[in-house]
């Protein structure tokens, strides 16, 4: 029987295969949404450090437009100008040293996402923000896939998970989300927006997105160290202490 690790995982990219999906017509479109997506987000982080986990799009494309200090992508596929290449399962980061993660698609191709996630929740510090680009398992894309019509140029090996998988996933690590789009470049052909909105037509269409894009941030409660209060000194009702008691004798023996 396999096991739900095997289940959930998908394959690593491979530099050929990603080369492939980049330089397609499709794929170049839907980085293009992506890219917007991430720069109407991307600059309400304030803070030191954002970090791309995962090799996708054309260098830190996808990221130039954070406003913190520091931007870097740690790869997952050789041959392209990140700045480290790394196992996203085992980051080589300090705990709490990040105000913000994307994860663009790096789910899709990881061997235990759900490690990733536990990764990332680590790194994070308290007012971190995360950002996952992720394929909807629902779209007419995927469903094509499932009969032997996948897209030429997409990359093998991808397990796509849906918004209500990785929600729970978030939930267990205490992440709150506050935002979730779905867009796309092929059928519904809707222009992105947002979950939750008013009801419409377009709003029913939405599920079936190719992609979507996913906001949460970490939910830390603070802690407040409250000293007891200190309890008023009561005076017995009955019966005194053995001191108590001696004083009052010898003031009986010899009084003033």
């Amino acid at each position: 029987m396999p096991s739900t690790r095997a289940h959930l995982s998908g394959l690593p990219l491979t530099r050929h295969t990603l080369d492939l999906w980049l330089h397609s017509p499709r794929g170049r479109r839907l980085l293009a949404l992506e890219e917007g997506e991430v720069r109407r987000v991307l600059p309400e982080v304030f803070g030191r450090h954002v970090l791309q986990i995962g090799s996708w799009g054309l260098d830190n494309q996808l990221i130039s437009c954070a406003e913190t200090l520091h931007k870097a992508v740690l790869g997952t596929v050789g041959g392209e100008p990140s700045s480290a290449l790394i196992d996203p399962e085992q980051l080589p980061l300090m705990s709490k040293s990040v105000d913000a993660v994307l994860l663009p698609h790096t789910l899709e191709f990881s061997r235990s996402p759900h490690n990733v996630l536990r990764e990332v929740n680590r790194v994070l510090n308290d007012r971190g923000r995360l950002f996952v680009l992720g394929f909807s398992p629902w779209s007419g894309w995927a469903m094509r896939g499932l009969v032997g019509l996948r897209y030429r140029a997409f990359p093998a090996g991808a397990r796509f998970h849906g918004v209500g998988r990785i929600c729970d996933w978030l939930e267990l690590l205490d992440f709150e989300v506050t935002e979730i789009r779905r867009f796309g470049v092929g059928f519904p052909w809707l222009e992105p927006r947002t979950a939750g909105g008013p009801w419409s037509v377009g709003a029913l269409l939405a599920p079936l997105s190719e992609a979507y894009m996913l906001v949460a941030r970490k939910r830390v409660i603070p802690v407040n160290f409250i000293g007891r209060a200190q309890r008023a000194q009561v005076k017995p009702l009955v019966g005194v202490t053995a001191p108590a008691a001696q004083s009052q004798a010898s003031l009986e023996k010899h009084p003033t």
